[in-house]
């Protein structure tokens, strides 16, 4: 069975977080689709300025976590911060975990995890800024290029991006978690 892998994001992702692993995912022939809260193009940032721009294949409106084998978080600054106040996107980032589904979050894409209320207990690392965030919220932190918590997948930045595809993948592969809790 081909394996269907969504990447959640909106205006504001950093660029290469979002490339990277889906560069790294189709290269394993997974189908990966793009949601977004809004339908068309989203743009991403580039290190300090705004970058390309990308098409969404379907909006969270469309979609559910049952048709998925997957989810990745991109992080950058403005969208988690979209995400983690839409009741859609968190409602989808939840059923992952209830579902045990495999769930890849770099940067502060974990922003949007503490907002969908899964990170409480889960052993993770992200872009050191938010630390204290997940912290308050119940999370473990570490600071390592690459965690992973059962099927739940981090890294802290770009430069993690190598460790955070090939653990990404590998979870992927290895399907559900059965031990991966919401």
């Amino acid at each position: 069975m081909n394996k269907k892998v969504a990447i959640l994001a909106t205006d504001g992702f950093e660029e290469v977080e979002f490339t990277s692993p889906k560069e790294a995912l189709e290269k394993e022939n997974f189908e990966v689709d793009v949601i977004s809260i809004k339908s068309g193009k989203i743009k991403s940032w580039d290190v300090d300025n705004w970058g390309a721009e990308f098409d969404v294949d379907k909006t969270i409106d469309q979609v559910s976590a049952k048709q998925y084998n997957a989810l990745v978080l991109p992080g950058g600054v403005i969208n988690p911060d979209s995400l983690r106040t839409n009741e859609d996107a968190l409602v989808f980032v939840r059923d992952f975990f209830k579902q045990h589904k495999p769930v890849a979050a770099i940067c502060h894409g974990p922003q949007t995890l503490i907002n969908a209320d899964v990170v409480k207990g889960r052993t993770m690392t992200s872009y050191p800024s938010i630390k204290k965030d997940l912290e308050n919220a119940g999370a473990l932190w570490v600071d390592k290029e690459v965690v992973v918590d059962e099927a739940f997948v981090t890294s802290r930045k770009p430069d993690d991006l190598p460790a955070f595809n090939s653990k990404l993948i590998e979870e992927i592969k290895e399907g559900k978690h059965e031990l991966q809790h919401a």
